[in-house]
């Protein structure tokens, strides 16, 4: 009898959990299955790159799973039974079927979040995903010069996608919103090279300014200022998929999946949660923050940490901590911020075009080894310890 495991979501950190759990489990022991809405694997972290028109390299999930013994479910994930050991998912075709697991990894990430500020769901445009980076793609080439692009959000996506923009299109005006100081995270140095790059790209930044409303063609700031908007992008904060929220997982407040170090629920083991799904201590307790950089490390601890249990194994002990922040402006120029393991910044900072080309690098490595989901250096395999499965999850699963 195989062991089912079932991952949720083929972003950074699905994949990479998918592919692990290949190359560390015999495939006469496990059955192994990937659910994903779309066909390809997405580089979720080059949205503003497509969205001003940069085509990038496609990357078919079957192609990328091919020989792995990974079984690719292309279907919609509409319901978890996290009691009952099932998960609905749907079809393009619109037919219905739950699926028994015995292990969940649960990957299905999060999106944008347009919620608390009027207008913003009906006249925003997001890039979290590769659909909004084409919709904001169309209406940016559309705009004729002297146009007004208004960027809220002065977050890492929001300065990339920024600098993108006004690069690419010289003849816009390109505006930012910041909460706060231009990259007041950051270290002198990188605030420096930041303002530096977006005075040279012609960047307008509205420091210590929040947005109350946005419309059509304009936003309005709380100290009763509007700004001229043809395209208004909505770079804020990201939002959990809800699906989590619905079940009788335990999540925190902001529907994030509560987990120990191993990526295991608190509240049911037979369940783990990577990516930005997660919410997982880092050093200090500091939560760690939804972005690439957390998502591949929770997959590499959950599928370490699934193979070291299914095979009586040691479970992986490996602190999770940040080492840079990595942010391009552009095409040629960039900003590595190196931070503590609890992701402060350091005095320590990589600016201009070697920044770029090292952003560059880790982009094409974390999308390698996505592609590459079996190479690696060889593990010893046990055999499976199997659990005979509860009568009750047999009962839903057959329901």
């Amino acid at each position: 009898m195989q062991h089912r495991i079932i991952v949720l979501g083929a972003g950074y950190a699905g994949a990479v959990a998918a592919g692990r759990l290949a190359r560390r489990l015999r495939r006469e022991d496990v059955a192994l299955t990937l659910v994903n809405a779309g066909p390809d694997f997405v580089e979720r972290v080059r949205m503003h790159q497509v969205a001003v028109g940069r085509e990038l390299r496609s990357r078919p999930l079957d192609e990328m799973f091919a020989g792995t013994g990974v079984e690719l479910r292309r279907a919609t994930v509409t319901a978890v039974d996290a009691d009952r050991g099932t998960v609905t998912v749907t079809d393009g075709t619109g037919g219905s079927e739950r699926l028994a697991y015995d292990t969940l990894v649960y990957a299905l990430g999060s999106g944008w979040d347009p919620r608390g500020v009027p207008g913003v769901a009906e006249h925003a445009h997001e890039i979290a995903g590769r659909p909004g980076a084409l919709r904001l793609r169309a209406r940016l080439a559309g705009l004729e010069a002297g146009r007004s692009v208004v960027v809220v959000g002065a977050g890492l996506t929001g300065l990339e996608a920024a600098s993108e923009i006004a690069e690419s299109r010289p003849d816009l005006d390109v505006s930012l919103v910041a909460r706060g100081d231009l990259g007041d995270w950051l270290s002198p140095r990188g605030r420096r090279h930041l303002r530096k790059v977006f005075d040279g790209l012609g960047i307008t930044v509205h420091e210590r300014t929040s947005v109350t409303a946005v419309g059509a063609d304009r936003v309005t700031t709380a100290d009763g200022r509007s700004l001229p908007a043809a395209v208004t992008l909505w770079t804020t904060g990201f939002a959990v998929h809800p699906i989590a929220g619905a079940t009788t997982l335990r999540t925190g407040d902001d529907g994030r999946i509560v987990v120990d170090g191993t990526m295991r629920s608190v509240s049911h083991p037979d369940v783990y949660a990577v990516g930005d799904a997660a919410l997982v201590a880092g050093p200090g307790g500091k939560p760690l923050r939804m972005s690439c950089a957390s998502g591949v490390p929770t997959a590499w601890q959950a599928a370490d940490a699934i193979a070291a249990r299914l095979t009586g194994g040691r479970l992986p002990d490996t602190s999770l901590r940040y080492f840079n922040q990595c942010v391009s402006l552009g095409r040629r120029e960039g900003l590595i911020q190196y931070v503590t393991a609890d992701d402060r910044a350091v005095d320590a900072a990589l600016t201009g075009r070697l920044a770029a080309l090292y952003k560059e690098l880790v982009c094409k490595g974390a999308a390698w080894g996505v592609a590459h989901p079996t190479l690696g250096i060889p593990v010893r395999r046990r055999d499976v310890v199997h659990e005979p499965a509860a009568p009750d999850r047999e009962a839903g699963a057959a329901a």
